[in-house]
């Protein structure tokens, strides 16, 4: 299994992400997906980074919530992502803006 093909399986299992999740999130067709997937493709090196952020951030929600939840958590506005979404803020290369809001998360979590 290649790298892009773990990272997905990991989406998946981690955060109940679907292939048309990535695609969305990245902005590519579905079928483009099933391709790295297999290794018939690779993503280009902005769609890689997009990849790789998400993967970090779904890695570190698993702390708090189940891959169910998780998927909630990304999809869903955020009163501490200022009302926007974490899959919004990954594609906009703002996830350091997501990983502060995790970071509260655990500070909340310790209270």
């Amino acid at each position: 299994m290649n790298a892009v093909a773990k990272t997905l399986t990991e989406l998946s299992d981690y955060a109940g992400l679907s292939g048309m999740d990535v695609a969305n999130v990245t902005e590519v067709s579905k079928a483009t997906v099933s391709r790295w997937t297999t290794g018939k493709a690779s993503p280009q090196p902005r769609t890689q980074l997009i990849l790789s952020d998400l993967h970090y951030v779904a890695n570190r929600l698993r702390d708090f919530y189940t891959p169910a939840e998780v998927r909630v958590w990304l999809y869903g506005r955020n009163d501490l992502l200022d009302g926007k979404s974490a899959m919004e803020l990954i594609n906009e290369n703002r996830t350091e803006d997501v990983l502060a809001a995790i970071e509260r998360l655990g500070a909340l979590a310790y209270l």
